[in-house]
């Protein structure tokens, strides 16, 4: 299964559920509230991350989107336990893994190894992978060029992932044309630093977007999920997608004619 098989021709937006809260029950409290904001503004998939509660957390989080939401595009993203993230896709249904890096994070050695474990790990689940190269916060040990970096993760994901310096920064347009350019028709999902302002230039070039920090009331990824926010974005999606199926449509009565 590709990633256009799961998500379609329209621009998706992932929307990041970080398990924040002060303990398990919060954290449990918190972001079933997040889920309903974010399903009442038509959010188009919701990746649950550890990034602050613990793995156990990911877990409940993800056997409740299982049981309650079987419908809804949700997926997993274990950080610093791959491993982990690709047992608890196929343990509770996820329909895909974002990893944070996929090629160029490991010296060759590791790498090697790497490469043995995603492939017997990706005959296990039928989730999509979304996977970074150059990622946030991701240290760059392969001592490959760019291109090639891109051209391994093609071969261990479903979609590549581009973000700028850091959680919330915009990721600059030069970036994201050099990936587009680089790995061509391949899906590019654009992972830190959207917003309403640059949505539009962005989706122009990507398949889609993760979107965590714009959607807090702080616009920072310890705030509170906010829905005026969150419906921001998402009434510009939904523009950009109505005219993407408009010009669609309009292409196909050209090649009628």
């Amino acid at each position: 299964m590709n990633y256009f098989d799961v998500f379609g021709q329209k621009k998706t937006v992932f929307a990041m559920l970080h398990l924040k809260g002060d303990n398990r029950q919060d954290i449990l409290e918190r972001t079933k509230r997040e889920i309903e904001i974010y399903l009442s503004n038509e959010i188009n998939a919701m990746v649950v991350e550890n990034y602050f509660g613990s793995e156990n957390e990911v877990e409940e989080i993800l056997r409740f989107m299982q049981k309650d939401y079987p419908d809804v595009l949700y997926g997993v993203n274990m950080l610093d336990n791959d491993a982990g993230g690709f047992e608890a896709a196929g343990k509770y249904g996820a329909k895909f893994i974002q990893l944070d890096s996929v090629a160029g994070h490991l010296e060759p050695e590791e790498d090697e190894r790497f490469d043995l474990n995603i492939s017997q790990w990706r005959k296990n689940t039928n989730a999509v992978v979304l996977g970074g190269v150059r990622f946030k916060y991701q240290p760059y040990k392969s001592g490959r060029p760019l291109d090639e970096d891109l051209k391994i993760g093609l071969r261990r994901c479903d979609a590549i992932v581009v973000t700028g310096s850091g959680t919330g920064v915009e990721t600059e347009l030069s970036k994201i044309t050099e990936f587009r350019s680089i790995i061509g028709g391949f899906p590019l999902i654009v992972g830190a630093g959207i917003t309403p302002e640059n949505c539009e230039e962005r989706l122009s070039i990507v398949d889609g977007a993760i979107i965590g920090s714009y959607f807090k009331d702080t616009y920072k990824d310890n705030g509170e999920v906010d829905a005026g926010h969150v419906k921001k974005i998402m009434d510009v999606v939904k523009e950009i997608n109505k005219k993407k199926l408009q010009e669609a449509g309009e292409a196909g009565v050209c090649r009628l004619a």
